[in-house]
């Protein structure tokens, strides 16, 4: 899906407005970066955290580009994806070598997700996918979830203690109930999901994941952990229906204390969905949001505003965001910032924002111009 030719296209664009600049006061784009591509890779899925020192870290999912073997196109399950990651300490220029995160013993890796903690701690969530011969697939126990001849394996998650240099694990959380899959090596598949965790006022971890619990569809729930990310607990469910498919998410905790979730749908005409906790994440209700996302991450801002941030994969693709406030209860008439529409078709997205300094937020996703190479991008925004 990527072609070299692009790199030079891509270099950092001249300051721009965001659309409509009029109808979001205090919003301006300052600038799109690129903060990697590899003509020999296929990057996508990444995170971002700020560290104590101002350093930036992005870890993001690389996977051979197998074009360059002749084959057709790439997809998103390869056995040799892992999590690698670059830094910068401003924001547009950025190591062009990435360091290893974890490359899994028995598969690939999807989507790290980082969430660094307030004594420094770094946790960085995936899940992953086994390739299995055909003469292994009919003694696999069942039911297993199978995407192109990869079983999947379920959830597990790595630690840094100094800033990401070295990493710890991997750890697995529990397997949820709901969850109907068992893993390729015949276990009950353990808690997975894209999307930010977060860290609660008293120090409990959130994790919003996702749970197969039917054949063709996925419902959410939530997983707590009190001692940073080694065991986790089951707390409850999230959102579920009959119809509509609840999966990547991210979750925060707002100065009320409300419990409030982000959740990407399928069977529900893309639209983006929040969910909301009064009771500390025993029970949630969700809603529509009203506009599409997919899928979304929230950035709680140094005025206590919530940044929503999301790829759009409907004409003309590109990259948008709205400001809510601090309780996120104005999502139906907060307007919408379209930060890019240059996509070259619905394979981009999955952002994720974080503060740069007081007023400059970067928001960092994967991107592809013509369907090209598939790219790990950024866009720096001011918000006053």
């Amino acid at each position: 899906m990527k072609i070299a030719a692009l790199a030079a296209a891509m270099c950092s664009l001249p300051e721009v407005y965001a659309q409509n600049p009029s109808a979001v006061p205090g919003v301006k784009k300052i600038k799109d970066v690129m903060i990697y591509q590899d003509s020999a890779f296929y990057s996508s899925f990444p995170s971002v955290i700020r560290k104590a020192d101002g350093e930036l870290l992005v870890a993001f999912r690389r996977a051979p580009n197998r074009r360059i073997f002749g084959e057709k196109g790439n997809n998103h399950v390869d056995h040799n994806s892992y999590l690698v990651s670059v830094r910068s300490t401003d924001g547009e220029n950025w190591t062009k070598k990435p360091d290893l995160i974890y490359a899994h013993a028995f598969g690939g890796s999807q989507d790290p997700c980082m969430l660094q903690l307030r004594d420094g701690t770094v946790l960085c969530t995936s899940y992953g996918w086994q390739q299995v011969r055909p003469d292994g697939v009919p003694n696999l126990k069942q039911p297993y979830f199978d995407a192109g001849g990869y079983i999947f394996l379920g959830g597990y998650l790595v630690r840094s203690s100094d800033g990401g240099k070295s990493w710890q694990g991997p750890y697995y959380p529990l397997h949820i109930k709901p969850e109907r899959h068992f893993n390729a090596y015949g276990e009950k598949a353990p808690a997975y999901n894209r999307g930010a965790l977060y860290e609660a006022k008293n120090g409990t971890i959130l994790w919003i994941v996702a749970a197969h619990d039917s054949i063709k569809k996925t419902s959410n729930y939530l997983i707590t952990s009190k001692d940073k990310g080694l065991t986790w607990e089951y707390t409850g469910e999230v959102a579920r229906d009959p119809k509509i498919s609840f999966n990547e998410a991210s979750v925060i905790e707002t100065p009320k204390g409300d419990i409030v979730g982000f959740l990407r749908t399928a069977g529900f005409e893309d639209n983006a969905v929040i969910a909301r906790s009064t009771d500390g994440g025993k029970t949630f209700k969700w809603q529509s949001m009203g506009f599409k996302g997919h899928p979304m991450n929230a950035l709680q801002l140094p005025d206590g505003r919530v940044l929503i941030t999301y790829g759009y994969r409907h004409k003309p693709y590109g990259i948008r965001a709205r400001i809510l406030n601090a309780e996120c209860t104005n999502f139906a008439t907060a307007p919408e910032i379209t930060l890019r529409e240059d996509g070259g078709n619905t394979d981009i997205g999955y952002t994720w924002p974080v503060q740069l300094d007081g007023n400059r937020v970067l928001i960092v996703y994967y991107f592809n111009k013509e369907n090209g190479l598939r790219h790990i991008a950024g866009t720096i925004v001011e918000i006053k």
